[in-house]
């Protein structure tokens, strides 16, 4: 292969332009599309700017055109030649340097390559599974560039940001200690302590508040976050967050930052103007109103509750459910009631995923309403339901009945399900949205106690401190979940900064004193040594990152992503290690063969 030596690269191939034009350039990257047409080649050289065309002629250069012949896709090139104007009729519209080309003096050929196993364009038709195995191939193609362009711009303008504003970017332990609570954590084994291990952090949220301590006052850190969880696609086992913390502060002024920090953010990498302050909801609107902590806002179909409308008609189903205890609720997708009768089936599948037992609907069609189960209503509760929803003809109106939560969470899901069938969600449409007052517990039906619904640092409501010891289901915290689209953007809270509130809390889910001691002790004694207010958020970087460049999945904005079962295809891990490695870690395992000493 040949070297670059007595050439310079000067330009980028997808930064050219007429300004170029008489100028020489050395241009380096990889072959693309290479065409011959008899007496030219015409080869599309590619790097991360994007593509500019180069012709090669055997009446420019013999030697540049007798190697131009032996191109191939993906081989490495580096060429120097003159910017021309291209002719009219051969505009390429389609590529930023599209009214130019090159005409090439000299080719280097400074590596070969063989056949990539698919294309380096955007929009193939690839399975996912060989893009990961071959993931630096997959990096070339423009689209994922761009999208990698695109979180280099957000955390340097996430960073030019909090600097002007007096934050310090500080580091935090990636080996610390294990804390079994929400997810699982990866251990990793002590050599020199043996039987010992340390954790991978889930995230730095101890230190961020132990830095709040120390007086830092304003702090944060584009940290890695380490979780052993079932994966799905806005799920990775290694992720990174925005992590932010600061003291001195309430909850009105933490959101107030980070609205800012966000409309930076958008109108530093994608010039788009984000408007503030965000809307507010509370939790429980949310869940009532719309099925989901973290509602798309970006239609209406709110769920509506006709238990009142239905309660006492001849419909024995709804007369039970309400009498247990449960709702009949209700979503009205406008305009569906030529809905067919095998999607309607179709849903009923689809809503038993989320626990619901069956559905029910009516559609005011212009004949009259269809539905089987109208036979069982006066005129007046047809009315009231009518009137309640506000149905319209060629309205379909689609009913859960049920247990509250189970009903809500259906209901969200269908919500957003006939959404996307009906193609009312704005893709272009950034809705923001601050889901705020939850409730500090849930109860842990399977193990039978409470668990923080945030974690077990955020601050209770003051007003509701006294709840404490003897109700902690009335208690509401001082948390907050910022939403886009439908996605938890991220999530904070104020934090409990007394010892005596905190080891209260940890009561609350279970943890006797001594275990709490034993977990956090080194945050029980510094609480002691004169804590200052605080409060913060942490913002799934990944997920924004997706959101922004309209990605489906986080594996398409990480770089070098694991699958959904947590295995790395392109190192082939986890993998086997030599018994010896085990040894000298004290580790035995039941599926590694022992080697003889």
């Amino acid at each position: 292969m040949e070297t670059m030596t007595g050439l310079r690269r000067t330009n980028a191939c997808g930064s050219l332009s007429k300004r170029d034009v008489g100028n020489e350039v050395v241009l380096c990257g990889w072959a693309g599309r290479r065409r011959d047409h008899g007496g030219l080649i015409f080869v599309d050289m590619r790097d991360r700017a994007g593509i500019a065309q180069v012709v090669f002629s055997p009446d420019i250069d013999a030697t540049a055109f007798k190697k131009a012949e032996s191109i191939r896709n993906e081989y490495v090139l580096c060429v120097r030649g003159i910017v021309r104007l291209r002719s009219v009729d051969a505009i390429n519209s389609n590529i930023a340097s599209g009214e130019i080309e090159v005409e090439g003096l000299e080719l280097r050929i400074l590596n070969s390559a063989k056949t990539p196993p698919f294309y380096i364009q955007d929009n193939i038709d690839c399975d996912e599974q060989l893009r990961l195995k071959y993931r630096y191939l997959d990096l070339r193609r423009p689209e994922m560039q761009e999208c990698f362009r695109l979180r280099h711009k957000v955390t340097m303008a996430m960073r030019k940001f909090l600097d002007q504003n007096e934050f310090y970017e500080l580091e935090t332990p990636i080996l610390c200690k294990s804390t079994p609570e929400g997810a699982r954590d990866y251990l990793v084994p002590s050599r020199v302590q043996p039987g010992k291990f340390f954790a991978l952090p889930q995230s730095p949220q101890v230190f961020k508040q132990l830095f709040m301590v120390a007086g830092m006052e304003r702090y944060y850190q584009i940290a890695r976050c380490f979780r052993d969880e079932d994966l799905r696609a806005d799920r990775q086992p290694e992720f990174t967050q925005l992590d932010i913390e600061m003291s001195f502060i309430d909850q009105e002024q933490i959101l107030e930052m980070m609205e800012k920090l966000t409309a930076y953010i958008f109108k530093e990498t994608m010039n788009v103007e984000v408007s503030t302050p965000f809307r507010r909801m509370s939790y429980f609107e949310a869940m009532n109103k719309y099925g989901s902590d973290k509602p798309d806002m970006r239609f209406e179909m709110p769920l509506v509750d006709i238990s009142e409308c239905v309660n006492g008609s001849d419909f024995k189903v709804y007369n039970d459910v309400i009498a247990g205890g449960g709702v009949v609720k209700c979503i009205n997708v406008k305009g569906y009631a030529d809905i067919p009768r095998r999607e309607l089936d179709g849903l009923v599948d689809y809503i038993r995923q989320y626990g619901a037992k069956g559905m029910t609907w009516m559609n005011y069609a212009e004949g009259g309403i269809r539905s089987a189960i109208t036979k069982f209503f006066s005129e007046e509760i047809i009315a009231k339901i009518t009137e309640t929803v506000q149905a319209e003809p060629n309205d379909a109106v689609l009913i859960i009945a049920g247990d509250l939560n189970i009903v809500n969470t259906a209901l969200g899901a269908l919500r957003l399900e006939m959404a996307k069938r009906r193609n009312l969600i704005d893709d272009n449409m950034l809705n923001f949205l601050w889901v705020v007052d939850f409730p500090m517990f849930e109860y842990d039906s399977e193990n039978k106690r409470y668990a923080a619904m945030h974690h077990m640092f955020t601050s209770p409501k003051e007003s509701d401190l006294q709840y404490l010891d003897s109700d902690p289901a009335r208690i509401m915290a001082n948390a907050y979940d910022l939403v886009l689209n439908g996605c938890e953007l991220g999530g904070g809270s104020i934090r409990i900064y007394n010892r005596d509130i905190q080891n209260k809390v940890f009561n609350a889910v279970g943890m006797t004193d001594e275990q709490a001691y034993e977990k956090f002790g080194y945050m029980l004694d510094a609480f002691e040594y004169g804590a200052p207010p605080h409060g913060g958020i942490a913002f799934g970087l990944d997920r924004m990152i997706m959101l922004m460049a309209k990605r489906s999945s986080i594996r398409d904005v990480i770089a070098f992503p694991k699958t959904q079962s947590a295995t790395d295809l392109m190192l082939n891990c986890p993998a086997d290690v030599d018994p010896k490695q085990l040894r000298e870690l004290y580790i035995k395992s039941t599926t590694v063969k022992s080697d003889k000493q």
